[in-house]
């Protein structure tokens, strides 16, 4: 049975209880063996979270240790998947720029506030993550990051939508969902969830569910490639990762 833990806290706004909830519902109905703590203090035993399979943060605008940070990167390094959505994974810790290497990307704004109707537009590839899925509407926070050009990126919403000085610049294509690497670990990010009611409409549980469960299988892969060839899971970091 692969084990997860789920870490949820700061920013009472996001409705982070209420998210982890329905992280660790989608887990258990695929029979994980499920912790949930409200503390970062969940960090603290390196060695544990060395034999996770998965690690789900829910936290939003917090302060953490360097310690705990290191903690969590070794894990993922080793094969730990890392998956989250919105806030509670790219906007966790703003002085902490380790954190925000290993996810991927950093929340910067969000022009319009809440209630921004929009469009996510499925990037079709050969990637499984989105097989069969369509762009679909929602209409919530629609955030604007800084990403790293490492990600690779499944899903995008075009900006500007709201007026701001943002929108004298030419239009872009933001990344809503992406995928990366670090070390053996496979990082998932979904920028959606706002509030637990987003997190729950189908076409974004079933990319988080596909997210959360293909981030968890890298352990059992990292741990294979390791003890054939060192150097396999650190390359084919295109679509070919998640063939393996």
């Amino acid at each position: 049975m692969k084990k997860a833990l789920i870490v949820w806290g700061g920013w009472d706004g996001h409705e982070p209880e209420q998210v982890a909830a329905i992280f660790a519902d989608v887990l258990r109905e695929h029979r994980f063996e499920v912790e949930v703590s409200d503390t970062l203090e969940a960090y603290a035993d390196a060695e544990k979270l060395m034999g996770l399979d998965l690690i789900v943060p829910v936290w939003t605008m917090g302060d953490i240790a360097q310690e705990l940070v290191n903690n969590v990167s070794a894990a993922v390094q080793a094969g730990t998947g890392l998956a989250g959505c919105h806030g509670g994974m790219c906007d966790s810790f703003r002085n902490n720029v380790d954190w925000q290497f290993m996810t991927g990307g950093q929340w910067v704004a969000h022009p319009g506030n809440d209630g921004v109707e929009y469009k996510v537009e499925i990037k079709q590839s050969s990637s499984p993550l989105v097989d069969g899925m369509d762009d679909f509407v929602v209409r919530t926070e629609q955030y604007y990051l800084h990403v790293d050009p490492a990600v690779e990126v499944l899903a995008t919403t075009r900006f500007p939508v709201v007026d701001g000085p943002h929108r004298f610049n030419k239009a872009v294509d933001m990344p809503v969902v992406w995928t990366k690497r670090w070390g053996y670990g496979r990082i998932y990010y979904n920028s959606l969830g706002h509030h637990a009611d987003i997190v729950a409409l189908p076409p974004v549980k079933e990319l988080m569910t596909r997210g959360l469960l293909w981030a968890a299988e890298g352990k059992k892969l990292a741990l294979s490639s390791a003890g054939s060839s060192a150097g396999a899971s650190y390359t084919g970091m295109g679509d070919s990762q998640y063939r393996a």
